[in-house]
């Protein structure tokens, strides 16, 4: 019972994780053919529209925030390990699993935080784009607390694997 309650919020996090992973390549995919649409229609019909780039810019935003949770869950991203390869194990360990997702933490809380009181602010004010479409902005800007705190859920998760894997390593050595 006590395995269920402590894997449950993981299993959670990793459905979410994966379903934002599915939805940014979804709009990955849209950006690439609303870019390509646009393109088409300024060179080869020589009538330039303006939606298809801005479109773009607001898929390419959503891609990234929404898939950043699922690549640092899988740790699939970029990691320059030219210190922490040269360091024993267990002080690799803790460099990877403990101080780069609470150093990680830190900041992904102040984006959270932050981009909330920001789209919160822009749905007050009924903030819209300077374009001549002049796109509601509060439904973009939501998108980035929402991102952000999936990857605070991740980081938390991996804090607490990275410190129960510790308190197993001294249990083991005792």
């Amino acid at each position: 019972m006590e395995r269920k309650v402590k894997y449950t919020p993981d299993f959670i996090i990793e459905r979410l994780s994966r379903f934002f992973l599915i939805l940014a390549g979804l709009l990955t995919l849209l950006m690439v053919f609303t870019a390509t649409y646009g393109v088409f229609r300024r060179y080869a019909l020589n009538s330039p529209e303006p939606y298809s780039y801005e479109l773009s810019t607001m898929f390419l935003l959503f891609s990234f925030v929404l898939a950043v949770a699922c690549v640092e869950r899988y740790n699939r991203h970029i990691r320059v390990d030219f210190i922490s390869s040269r360091v024993p194990e267990i002080v690799e360990f803790i460099i990877l699993n403990i101080l780069g997702p609470l150093a990680g933490l830190f900041v992904c809380v102040m984006f959270t935080w932050k981009g909330f009181d920001v789209a919160l602010y822009s749905l007050k004010i009924g903030e819209v784009s300077s374009s001549t479409w002049g796109v509601p902005l509060f439904p973009i800007k939501i998108v980035i607390p929402i991102g952000y705190g999936m990857l605070v859920l991740v980081l938390l998760s991996k804090l607490y694997f990275g410190f129960s894997h510790l308190i197993r390593v001294a249990i083991r050595k005792k």
